[in-house]
């Protein structure tokens, strides 16, 4: 079994893998993946899944690798460049544990502990946090039933 990988820059091993993992070569997958485990150097691999389709099997192996990646001190991460991987990653919950990305750059990010970058909004305030939208005339005073229960109400005033 023969994995593609290259080293993206000093710190980032990225395998590629193109195969549907079944379960006539799945064994041989795991082994060429942690043989490419660097013991030093590369302090994070990457890998990237150059197929739509992910078997049950091949979260198995993904999920192993990144566990004989974390006893090394390496970190992991998973470029899933097609939108079904991505959804069979997320329906299986491992979006955040094998820190998938879209891109190749998503995922050297997602190796350093980065999280991604919000998808910039027009609504977004400082902080990155949503502001309400701003209604034309809209009251600058609180408004509901709890909005300011600090002041005494009175019947008939605003």
């Amino acid at each position: 079994m023969f994995l593609l990988s290259y080293h993206l820059d000093a710190a980032h091993l990225v395998v590629e893998l193109g195969e549907v993992v079944d379960l006539d070569n799945e064994a041989a997958i795991e082994r060429e993946i942690v043989r490419l485990l660097p013991c030093c150097g590369p302090r994070a691999i990457i890998v990237d899944l150059q197929t739509p389709l992910l078997t049950p099997r091949a979260l198995g192996v993904l999920l192993r690798v990144r566990s004989q990646a974390g006893e090394r001190g390496i970190s992991m991460a998973v470029v899933a460049g097609y939108d079904e991987a991505r959804e069979t990653l997320s329906a299986a919950g491992l979006r955040r544990v094998l820190r998938v990305a879209a891109t190749l750059l998503g995922a050297e990010l997602r190796s350093r502990g980065c999280r991604p970058r919000p998808e910039a909004s027009r609504d977004t305030g400082p902080g990155g946090r949503r502001s309400a939208p701003s209604a034309a005339g809209a009251s600058p005073r609180p408004r509901g039933p709890y909005a300011d229960t600090s002041r005494p109400r009175i019947p008939g005033k605003r």
